[in-house]
């Protein structure tokens, strides 16, 4: 992951939802075209849940990071030829990949207008960017977060300084040019299963987009902002009669290809 995050990952929490997490990565990679000769880049490798998958393509595997605790995940897997520990927004290959791959990750770090195209400009010719992010912003189970933030703590996040998506539009007339260029959203259904103590859905997002939200708050304000999200969610997302959430995450896909030649 970024280095935005406020503090180092949990990859216990993460890894809860494992399966969930990896189906959306594992369309991306079925997308993937054709590459030339070059490694495999896995940007924002975290715990290494995609690793085994991008092994299969045959290539060098290197997983970029910048969370001590998910590269140490990451190496257990020993899919990686190299595990590199640096903030990924300024990332520089020691050669040129024929496939930059990231998961879930670039949706944490701001500016994409310029930090896309140099990632683009990385690849070997006819090589591929191939980028999946959570487009779930203006859903209730993120957008209760922020409004139950500046709502209860104003003025603790910055949110035109924090990481966002830009709207596919944007991304449209940001990529096409450097390429053939392919976007697409899907909504994954997703059955969250029973929490003892905890709406299904709060469990989910408090590992991932609202950690860094969390982290700036004191444990008994983390407490009440959860309380109060949890309330939102019992009528945003009921739970059936066995305590399981459906669950709508929706996501964006980006995959540009260079030219093979100037």
């Amino acid at each position: 992951m970024s280095a935005s995050a406020h503090t180092d990952w949990n990859p216990g929490a993460y890894a809860r939802f494992r399966g969930l997490r990896l189906r959306p990565a594992l369309d991306l990679l079925k997308a993937v075209p054709s590459l030339p000769s070059g490694g495999v880049v896995d940007l924002g490798c975290g715990n290494g849940a995609v690793g085994q998958a991008l092994a299969t393509l045959g290539r060098p595997l290197i997983g970029v990071d910048s969370s001590d605790k998910m590269l140490e995940e990451a190496r257990k897997t020993e899919t990686y030829a190299e595990l590199l520990k640096t903030d990924i927004a300024g990332w520089v290959p020691a050669g040129a990949p024929a496939l930059i791959f990231s998961n879930a990750a670039l949706q944490w770090l701001p500016d994409h207008s310029h930090l896309l195209p140099r990632l683009a400009g990385l690849l070997a010719p006819g090589g591929t960017l191939a980028i999946q992010v959570p487009h779930q912003n203006n859903a209730p189970s993120h957008r209760v977060w922020r409004s139950l933030m500046d709502e209860h703590f104003p003025g603790r996040v910055d949110w035109q300084a924090g990481p966002s998506v830009m709207l596919p539009a944007e991304y449209f007339h940001l990529l096409s040019p450097l390429g053939a260029f392919d976007m697409w959203e899907t909504d994954y259904y997703q059955v969250l299963a029973a929490e003892k103590d905890a709406h299904p859905v709060r469990k989910f997002t408090e590992s991932t987009y609202a950690r860094p939200l969390l982290d700036r708050l004191a444990p008994s304000e983390a407490d009440r902002l959860i309380a109060f999200y949890e309330t939102v969610m019992e009528k945003a997302y009921p739970r059936g009669g066995d305590g399981q959430v459906l669950f709508p995450m929706r996501r964006l896909f980006l995959l540009l290809t260079r030219p093979a030649s100037a």
